[in-house]
C-alpha cells in the first residue's frame, strides 16, 4: 500500500512548497522607465529613472551607470534621490566612442546598498556625431563603478511581467502536466491495440480527460496572464494560442467519438487510433508550428524557451518542482477518476 501511495503523497509537500515559496519570494529591484532613452557623444544630460520594488530613501548610497556588456561603461556624475521609486541621474558622454558604429545600445544599472541592483537591458542608445574609434579609445575611460550590491534571494524583474511572473509556476507546469497525461493516455491506447485489454482503454480515457482539464486550466491561466501583459484575454494574431485551442478541440472530439458507439470493442479500438492521432497532431500544433513563426511566447519563432532572458536559477528552484508537483497531482486525479468508473461499472452490473 505504501509503495502505491508514496508518489501521491509526494505531490502534496511539493505543491505546498511551490505555492508558499512561489508567492512569497520578492521580486528583484527593477527599472520600469527612463525619461530619456537616447544621447549623442559629447552630451551631458539629466534623466528621471523610475524603479520598482526599491527603497532609495533608506539607502546610504545610490549609483547608476550605462553599460555595454563589460567593454564600455559610464557612471552617473550625479544621482539625486526623489523618492523610494524615483531618482534623477546625470551622465556626461565622452566626445567619441571606441566603436566604428553610428550608435551603440547600452543597459542602465541602478544600484543601492539597501535593495541591491536593477537593470534596464539594452534600451539606451548613444549615437556618434563623428565616428573616430582611435580617438574614442583615447578619450573613453571606463568609470570605476565598484561591485554591485547583493540583492538576496529574489525572482528576476521582467519589465512586462512584474508580479505576474509567478504565474510561471502555474500556467506552464499545467501544460507539462497535460503533456505527460496525454503521453500516458497515448501509451495506453497503443497497448489496447496490442492486447485488446479494456482496462487499457479505460486508463487512456481517464488520462485524456484529466489532461484535457489541465489544458483548459492552462488556457485560463494563460488568458489571465495575457490580459495583464498584452492587454487582452485573447488575440487571434498569436499563433500559439490558436494552435493550442485547435489541439484541445481535437481532444474534445475524442470524447464525442467515444459516445458515438455503443459497441465497447469498436468504441475502444476507434478511440485508441484517434487518441494516437490526436497526440501527434497536438505535438505539431503546440510545439512545432509556433517555433516556425513569430510569436509572443518564449520558444517561438525559432528561439529556445526558458533561456537566460526568461528564467534564472531562483525561478528554476520553484519551476521544476512545480512541473513535478502538478504532473503527480494530475496522475493522482486520473487514478481517482479511474477507480470511480470501476465502482460505477460494478454497481451497474449488480443491478
Amino acid at each position: 500500500m505504501e509503495k502505491k501511495l508514496w508518489w501521491k503523497l509526494l505531490c502534496v509537500p511539493i505543491l505546498i512548497y511551490v505555492i508558499v515559496v512561489g508567492l512569497s519570494t520578492p521580486l528583484s529591484p527593477g527599472i520600469t522607465s527612463m525619461s530619456q532613452y537616447t544621447a549623442v557623444t559629447g552630451q551631458t544630460f539629466t534623466a528621471r529613472v523610475t524603479t520598482y520594488n526599491t527603497f532609495h530613501t533608506k539607502a546610504k548610497e545610490v549609483k547608476a551607470r550605462l553599460r555595454k556588456d563589460t567593454s564600455l561603461t559610464i557612471a552617473a556624475q550625479n544621482v539625486k534621490v526623489l523618492d523610494d521609486n524615483n531618482i534623477e541621474v546625470t551622465f556626461s558622454i565622452p566626445a567619441f566612442m571606441p566603436s566604428s558604429k553610428e550608435q551603440e545600445r547600452f543597459s542602465l544599472d541602478v544600484d543601492n546598498d539597501f535593495d541591491g541592483y536593477g537593470t534596464l537591458p539594452g534600451k539606451f542608445i548613444i549615437k556618434q556625431n563623428n565616428i573616430d574609434s582611435l580617438k574614442g579609445a583615447q578619450v573613453w575611460q571606463n568609470t570605476n563603478f565598484g561591485d554591485l550590491s547583493e540583492r538576496g534571494t529574489n525572482f528576476p524583474f521582467r519589465g512586462l511581467l512584474f508580479e505576474t511572473i509567478r504565474n510561471t509556476f502555474f500556467h506552464v507546469p499545467l501544460w507539462f502536466g497535460m503533456l505527460f497525461l496525454f503521453i500516458g493516455a497515448t501509451w495506453n491506447s497503443f497497448m489496447y491495440l496490442r492486447t485488446q485489454d479494456q482496462d487499457r482503454d479505460r486508463r487512456a480515457e481517464v488520462m485524456t480527460m484529466v489532461g484535457l482539464v489541465f489544458g483548459l486550466l492552462g488556457i485560463v491561466t494563460g488568458m489571465i496572464w495575457a490580459k495583464s501583459t498584452w492587454g487582452t484575454y485573447w488575440t487571434w494574431n498569436e499563433i500559439k494560442l490558436n494552435m493550442t485551442a485547435i489541439a484541445l478541440l481535437i481532444y474534445f472530439a475524442y470524447f464525442v467519438l467515444r459516445n458515438a458507439f455503443d459497441d465497447l470493442e469498436k468504441r475502444a479500438r476507434i478511440a485508441a487510433v484517434y487518441n494516437m492521432f490526436a497526440f501527434v497532431a497536438a505535438l505539431i500544433l503546440i510545439n512545432v508550428i509556433p517555433r516556425m513563426t513569430d510569436s509572443l511566447h518564449p520558444g517561438s519563432g525559432g528561439n529556445p524557451a526558458f533561456g537566460s532572458e526568461d528564467m534564472d536559477n531562483t525561478l528554476r528552484m520553484v519551476f521544476y518542482p512545480a512541473i513535478i508537483g502538478w504532473t503527480l497531482l494530475g496522475f493522482w486525479i486520473a487514478t481517482i477518476y479511474y477507480r470511480t468508473l470501476n465502482i460505477e461499472e460494478k454497481y451497474l452490473e449488480q443491478e
